[in-house]
């Protein structure tokens, strides 16, 4: 029996947000994501990825370049897993320049797979479909000190005691965000905090680091990227483990850190990692080097990678620390599934709700319209 011709299409994803959000890289109203279709036969699997020039050096334009340079070849090879496996290591130097462009493709089409063989999209990866509960965490970009009191009230009223804060460099700023925070006397608080890169020596990052006098749970990416043994002095200097963004893009940077796991988190967003396999190795060699990890997301992302990303959070296990994203329609105008996949009361997503080991690929009920779609090339 002949095996479904592979087909697929790009597209970008603009769906407008309710509110800006802003840390001391970016500052972003709008998604900036790419959606892939992968077609089997008449069977339709979606992907999603989010290029960040700031964080892998992506953009539209990129991600764009990499689909039309790459899908002919793909969809003549792409035939399964190993075929898949094959592909992807042929191509190792481009996947790890287009990581998001990437995600797109990859999730797209085991989704596609997915829905032929009418399993979830674990049961191809020998995984288990997620249930239960997964708690995330209450994101808070750098805004004004009034706008902050007034998000962290909200946070607090929804039951969210795990919050992740963006600085801004500036101690006063900083620190009067601290203390509105602790005046909302959260039982169980735990605070990690996002530098995005902000200062240039060791020295600065755990001066001010130390002035805010916090125990942190840990501290994201407060040097240029990939300055491993300068974070680790921040590390030692301010007692707090550094958590790694854009400094950890890859499985085979994980031998970097793994002498000392302690000082170390690893956030693990999909569509910087470059989709589900690529994460799923990261996670491993994780774990094999006892580091903890968190499940992170790109702003913006939709329920697509949100199911992506509860996959890899299952796949850590004890060691995940945390999880971020899942807002959904709080942070965007619409979504591209109905439901959306998104937390409620106290951060918390029931994985139950969705009976996901009843569906086939995602799960996800997509919204009939592609009124949130718009030509890649056109933009």
């Amino acid at each position: 029996m002949s095996v479904p011709h592979l087909a697929l299409q790009a597209h970008r994803i603009d769906i407008p947000f309710r509110l800006a959000f802003k840390h001391s890289s970016a500052k972003r109203s709008v998604t900036q994501s790419v959606w892939v279709e992968a077609r089997v036969a008449d069977l339709v699997g979606v992907g999603e990825g989010c290029p960040r020039e700031y964080v892998t050096g992506e953009n539209l334009a990129s991600a764009a370049e990499f689909f039309t340079q790459h899908r002919r070849d793909l969809c003549e090879q792409a035939t399964g897993m190993d075929d898949l496996a094959t592909w992807m290591l042929q191509h190792a130097a481009e996947l790890d320049a287009n990581p998001a462009a990437w995600c797109a493709v990859e999730l797209a089409i085991l989704d596609a797979w997915a829905r032929r063989d009418g399993v979830p999209v674990e049961q191809l990866l020998s995984l288990s479909p997620p249930v239960g509960q997964f708690q995330y965490t209450a994101v808070v970009g750098d805004s004004s000190l009034g706008t902050f009191r007034v998000i962290t009230r909200k946070y607090h009223e929804m039951g969210f005691c795990d919050f992740k804060l963006k600085l801004s460099g500036d101690l006063e700023r900083d620190r009067d965000k601290l203390m509105a925070l602790g005046e909302l006397q959260i039982d169980g608080l735990r605070v990690r905090v996002d530098a995005n890169n902000l200062w240039d020596q060791a020295g600065r990052a755990a001066g001010h680091l130390a002035a805010l006098d916090y125990a942190f749970l840990g501290i994201e990416e407060p040097l240029p990227a990939n300055q491993f043994e300068a974070m680790r002095s921040v590390s030692r200097q301010t007692g707090c483990p550094i958590i790694l963004d854009e400094s950890l893009l890859r499985a085979n940077q994980v031998e970097s850190i793994a002498r000392d796991p302690e000082r170390w988190i690893i956030n693990i967003r999909v569509s910087k990692m470059g989709g589900l396999l690529r994460s799923l190795e990261v996670v491993h060699r994780a774990r094999e080097a006892g580091i903890a990890v968190i499940v992170g997301a790109q702003v913006g992302e939709t329920s697509v990678l949100t199911r992506a990303g509860l996959l890899i959070a299952g796949a850590a296990g004890k060691a995940l620390v945390a999880q971020e994203g899942a807002f959904g329609t709080l942070l965007l105008e619409s979504d591209v599934a109905d439901p959306p996949l998104m937390f409620g009361k106290a951060g918390i997503l029931d994985a139950d709700a969705y009976r996901f080991s009843a569906q086939s690929g995602w799960g996800l009920t997509l919204r009939e319209d592609r009124e949130f779609l718009l030509p890649l090339w056109d933009y």
